[in-house]
């Protein structure tokens, strides 16, 4: 089971992520770094276990509101080691046709940086076809039972990069569990699924580990000590 460490961007800060309500997000109070600067953070994160992959959301981006390219670029090349997923509000994978208004990272060219391509950010009536962006990850994203994004992209596995994203966005923060229908339904259609949202412990993990899924986004049960260094020398 993967366990990748996710930090939320927004007006500089890194923030406490919860239920998706972004207008309320507030930068982030935890034991694993002093303040909430991004660069705190990620060696908050590293302090406690080698990681090798963390997710970056810039909200900003997403929002259509600003950006962090240039902190996240500062991230990829302070933390070489380090693979970062960043969804920064892209349409489509770099070297595709984006919209002006979608900023990001300057640096995708950066062999440790990723592209994620939310399916909220896709106009709802156009499902690209990401099936050869093999670098790129796809997010699918949920608020509720409400699919966000073109709903003929989730109907057809043919279209998606082989590692997918479930977000599930009314769980983030939440300590809701993960939504084991929905990632249950997801499995058998993607070569990796990875869920986002609602994790709470390592009986969670198990169970997600027994329904197939390849890897877990984390943020909360980290911060706030519910799984130790010692649990994810278990579980990783």
């Amino acid at each position: 089971m993967r366990i990748i460490p996710v930090i939320d961007l927004k007006a500089g800060h890194v923030v406490r992520a919860f239920r998706g309500e972004r207008a309320a997000y507030a930068p982030i109070v935890t034991p694993l770094a002093a303040g909430s600067a991004p660069e705190a953070i990620v060696a908050g994160f590293l302090r406690l276990f080698a990681f090798d992959t963390i997710y970056i959301a810039d909200l900003d981006a997403i929002e259509r509101c600003g950006d962090h390219g240039a902190a996240i670029e500062a991230l990829a090349r302070r933390f070489p080691q380090i693979r970062f997923w960043v969804d920064s509000g892209a349409e489509s994978a770099p070297g595709g046709a984006r919209s002006d208004a979608a900023p990001g990272p300057r640096a995708f060219g950066l062999a440790n940086l990723a592209p994620v391509i939310g399916s909220e950010s896709l106009a709802r009536t156009v499902a690209p076809d990401l099936s050869r962006e093999t670098g790129a990850i796809l997010s699918l994203d949920f608020r509720g039972d409400e699919f966000l994004g073109p709903r003929a992209l989730l109907d057809d596995p043919q279209l998606w990069p082989p590692r997918i994203i479930a977000m599930t966005l009314g769980r983030v923060g939440a300590f809701a569990g993960p939504d084991l229908a929905l990632l249950s339904s997801l499995t058998p259609r993607a070569r990796e699924v990875y869920a986002a949202g609602g994790l709470r412990d390592t009986r969670d993990l198990e169970a997600l580990a027994r329904i197939g899924v390849a890897g877990v986004l984390v943020a909360s049960a980290l911060h706030d000590g519910r799984l130790s260094a010692q649990e994810l020398r278990r579980v990783m």
